[in-house]
Order: structure tokens, then C-alpha cells, then sequence
């Protein structure tokens, strides 16, 4: 009785109008049926985004199959000493989803389990930019790596209470006399749905993944992006850990996307953690500054 899948995200940005421009026309989502949301496949919406002066992340929807493992998440999390919010039918009615448990994580951010998603499969999904499609269902929206200032009480939330499991981690040396371990996290089989930082940073969004299933279809949207002029802040390259050919940009709120395919998958049976000590094989070059 665990979480399924990163289900919805929730951004508060200063300029909207840039920020649908980027969503829509480089990484080619499906503006929904109400202004501000964003399609990624036949769900409602994937994506909304908010008018607001943080430029970040504000709330994180995970989804569950249905009722019976809603109200496990929700015993676990109050049985771990989680602030539970309020059961609110506008908020049920605003998400479009049949149940739905809110509270906030150590950091403070919006954590909401749901189940229920509105389906729109009398309107297939069609990519403005092209794009012939995301790598979602059971695997969800994407990723999302965030930072944090106290990684035990990151992980015990996330991991001892949402169920989500140690995938492997990477080892980032940040000087000579400072490193630290990037956590990754499964629900699914995709490599990491949840990637932990131990170290402050100026958004709690590092950056959000989507995922498509061709070569062609990252290339095409790398042209878009530089095209349109938009930073790219890490080149194409492959990940060490889940293999991913990717490259990132970013966003008019400051945050990162990457944007990659071909990610192995995990198979629960036979997947052992690992450590890695280079996020990357080849490629993922920063810019000079």
C-alpha cells in the first residue's frame, strides 16, 4: 500500500504567459481545458501553474490505485506523526480527483496523495511542438529532484512513510573537501520518480523530468529550445545510473527541465543498489561561465 506514481505538479511563477510559452512550445505540452494546466498524456492536467513570486515548486501530487491504499498512506502518515489537512471538498473539486490526503513534507512542501485522476480520452493528447508522445501511465508524470536542509527527515517521510524505495545513489564532490550523496528513489519502474539533495539551494526544485520514447524526439525538442532561445544548461549526454540520454534547459522561473528517453526500467526481482561516483558517462556539460 504505496505510492504508484509522481501524479500532478503545482508551480508558482512570475510570469505565466513565458512559462506557457516554454511548456507548450519547447517541450511541446497540451495546454488542458482550464487556463494554466498542462497535458502530458489523456489525464486532465499533469502540470498547473500559479501566479506567485517563489519561482518554484508548491505542491506534489502522488497517486494511489484507489480508496483502501489512500487511507493506508494516511494511517502510516499519521501513525509517523504527520499533520493531516482537513478533508476540502474545493480542493478535491479543484484537483479533479476522487480522494485525495494533503499535508507537507520537513521542508514544508505541499505533499498531496490522491487517487481518481480525471481521464480526458474523448480528447487524445496532441503536442502543440509534435511531440508524438510522453513516457507516463504507470510510470507517471516524470521525476522530480528537490533539495532539503534535513535529508533524515527527507527520507524517513518519503521513504518509511510513503514507501518508496532506494534505487542507488551518486556522490557528488563539490570541492575538494565537500561531498555529499544523491539519493534516488523508485515507486514504480521507473529508475527514480524522487531524487533527494542534502544541501540548500535556492528553490527546492533542482529540476522536473519528462521522458519520451525516441532519440528523434529529444533532438527535436534540443532544437526547439535553442531555436527559441532558451539556456541550455547541461549539453546531451547519458546518466551513470539510469542511462538516460537527456539534456536539460531552463525554465523562465530559473529551475531546470530535463527532457531524455531510453531510462532502464526496475525490475523489484533483481535490482540491487548501487552508488556511482559521476552523474554522467559522457555529455551533460555545463556551461562555461
Amino acid at each position: 500500500m504505496t505510492i504508484g506514481s509522481l501524479g500532478y505538479l503545482g508551480l508558482r511563477v512570475k510570469d505565466p504567459a513565458a512559462f506557457h510559452n516554454f511548456l507548450t512550445g519547447v517541450l511541446g505540452l497540451m495546454p488542458g481545458e482550464a487556463a494554466g494546466r498542462y497535458r502530458l498524456d489523456d489525464l486532465d492536467w499533469r502540470i498547473a501553474v500559479e501566479t506567485g513570486d517563489a519561482d518554484d515548486l508548491a505542491y506534489v501530487g502522488f497517486e494511489v490505485a484507489g480508496p483502501a491504499e489512500l487511507e493506508a498512506v494516511r494511517a502510516r502518515l499519521l501513525e509517523g506523526g504527520v499533520t493531516i489537512d482537513a478533508a476540502d471538498p474545493a480542493l478535491l473539486a479543484a484537483r479533479g480527483v476522487l480522494g485525495l490526503v494533503a499535508c507537507r513534507d520537513p521542508d514544508g512542501l505541499g505533499v498531496e496523495i490522491f487517487y481518481g485522476p480525471t481521464c480526458r480520452t474523448e480528447t487524445p493528447f496532441v503536442s502543440p511542438a509534435g511531440v508524438p508522445a510522453f513516457v507516463t501511465g504507470d510510470q507517471g508524470l516524470g521525476h522530480i529532484v528537490l533539495s532539503t536542509k534535513d535529508m533524515a527527515a527527507t527520507r524517513r517521510f518519503y521513504q518509511d512513510l510513503l514507501g518508496f524505495r532506494l534505487s542507488d545513489i551518486i556522490r557528488l564532490r563539490a570541492g575538494p573537501d565537500f561531498a555529499f550523496d544523491m539519493e534516488f528513489f523508485h515507486c514504480n519502474a521507473r529508475h527514480h520518480t524522487l531524487a533527494l539533495m542534502p544541501v540548500p539551494l535556492p528553490k527546492r526544485l533542482h529540476h522536473l523530468m519528462v521522458q519520451v520514447p525516441t532519440l528523434d524526439a529529444v533532438g527535436f525538442a534540443l532544437e526547439r529550445a535553442t531555436a527559441a532561445g532558451v539556456p541550455i544548461t547541461a549539453s546531451l549526454g547519458r546518466h551513470t545510473n539510469d542511462q538516460m540520454v537527456s539534456f536539460y534547459s531552463q525554465t523562465p522561473a530559473g529551475f531546470e527541465v530535463e527532457f531524455g528517453q531510453g531510462a532502464i526500467e526496475v525490475d523489484e526481482a533483481t535490482w540491487r543498489v548501487a552508488r556511482h561516483d559521476k552523474t554522467s558517462s559522457w555529455g551533460h556539460k555545463r556551461p562555461a561561465h
